[in-house]
């Protein structure tokens, strides 16, 4: 028995489909105390969107450091946060024409959404907040609430209230329309449903299965919020910083959310930072009303600023698409002839393959992992695999990656696997 078995809480998840002890990473590669070395399709779940210590970001962290910057100042004022706040309006608010408020509710993901809910809440002065079907937004009493996964809620332990679940793009066919079911709710004052103080949606549902709301369905949410005076909430905590390419996920669809939060690959560096952005007419916060110890960790805000660089040009936005499109076609070639019926989805650098037999995919993931590539599974059941590497890897990575996949499915079913010389290559 290892340490980790003895002493580790039995919580213990992503260990017991990745059993390794890894001690260093670079790039998409990670590396473990054995020295093998394994391609990263799986990336934090979505945290190191610029791979392992990229080096431009892990130069401005250690220079802060060895100069003796502050590292943690509660919500006062600091050099690193001002020097945050100014690049990210330049860099990614300006060139959009957007407009927020700033708040650094606390290190996570998780405490975003609740200071979103709660803000919602307080400026409408309504409890019911909407959220979706195989939705995720995190383990907190109010993040579950709006969670669609019956298990994670079931660990709550107790009643989660003020919310209500409608049913996602696509969840009732690709025929079917689901806001129709959700603005006759509110249309209806027999429908049993109180009038939302927000809607909280993910444009991709990452943990939910890889499900892709289309552009027009988010733009008639957003027109139906904005009739019925709703907050709407965009999650991208997951699908933002450029997993979906653009920096937003929102950005194709053309909408503006009043709410955005933000976390995992904002400080670029798997360093814990998380962002409410606000629209300026709802920051109606009285001061300390919502606080955190941890909303003034500077460190983040160092490495933050600098993964903004790569936002300075399109360049990575242009990268992430054409990966994207790579992806998409090698994943519906092998569906096509390994696994008709499968089902793939996605945008940018986060697809899914969503088998028939809803056994496979963790199979395939474990055959991955024992072929050198990290690749994890999503969905209510595990039912699909989910891809999610760096959006700076090479394009050879990407095709080792992706011929990793394809042998590991084919040995899954019983299918001898082709030799990849080139790919070998790229591993070594």
């Amino acid at each position: 028995m290892n340490t980790f078995e003895r002493l580790e809480s039995e919580v213990r998840g992503y260990c017991r489909s990745f059993p390794a002890v890894f001690s260093s990473a670079k790039g998409a590669w990670m590396t473990d105390t054995e020295g093998r070395r394994h391609l990263d399709f799986f990336c934090g779940a979505g945290v190191l969107n610029y791979g392992h210590n990229p080096d431009p970001i892990k130069q401005a962290l250690l220079g802060y450091l060895m100069r003796d910057g502050i590292t943690h100042t509660l919500d006062m004022y600091s050099e690193a946060k001002q020097r945050f706040i100014e690049r990210f309006d330049q860099v990614i608010l300006q060139p959009r024409g957007l407009r927020y408020k700033f708040q650094f509710p606390g290190p996570t993901g998780t405490n975003a959404v609740e200071a979103a809910l709660k803000l919602a809440r307080k400026v409408t002065g309504r409890e019911q907040v909407v959220g979706f079907t195989n939705a995720f937004h995190g383990m907190t009493l109010g993040a579950l609430a709006v969670t669609g996964n019956g298990f994670k809620r079931a660990g709550a332990g107790v009643p989660l209230g003020h919310s209500a679940s409608v049913p996602f793009d696509g969840y009732l066919g690709a025929d079917t329309d689901t806001l129709d079911y959700f603005e006759a709710l509110l249309k209806d004052s027999g429908s049993g449903m109180d009038m939302p103080a927000a809607v909280i949606v993910e444009t991709v549902q990452a943990e939910g299965g890889v499900n892709v709301a289309s552009a027009e369905w988010l733009q008639r949410l957003r027109r139906i919020t904005a009739e019925h005076g709703i907050v709407l909430i965009v999650d991208d905590i997951q699908v933002g910083c450029g997993r979906t390419g653009r920096f937003f996920s929102f950005e194709e669809a053309g909408i503006v959310p009043d709410i955005v939060t933000l976390s995992k690959s904002l400080s670029g560096y798997g360093l814990p930072l998380a962002l409410v952005l606000i629209r300026p007419e709802l920051d109606q916060w009285a001061p300390g009303e919502h606080n955190g110890t941890f909303r003034g960790h500077c460190p983040a805000f160092v490495t933050a600023t600098a993964a903004l660089q790569f936002w300075e040009t399109d360049a990575l936005a242009r990268s992430v698409q054409h990966k994207g499109r790579v992806v998409e076609q090698r994943l519906r070639a092998m569906a096509q002839r390994w696994a008709p019926g499968a089902q793939v989805r996605g945008r940018g650098l986060i697809w899914g393959i969503e088998f028939a037999d809803g056994t496979l995919a963790g199979r395939v993931s474990q055959a991955c992992f024992e072929r050198g590539l990290v690749i994890e599974t999503a969905g209510i059941d595990d039912q699909v695999l989910k891809l999610l590497p760096s959006l700076t890897l090479t394009e050879a990575e990407l095709a080792h990656g992706l011929d990793v996949i394809e042998d590991s499915l084919r040995a899954v079913l019983g299918q001898p696997a082709p030799q990849h010389p080139e790919a070998a290559a790229v591993a070594a």
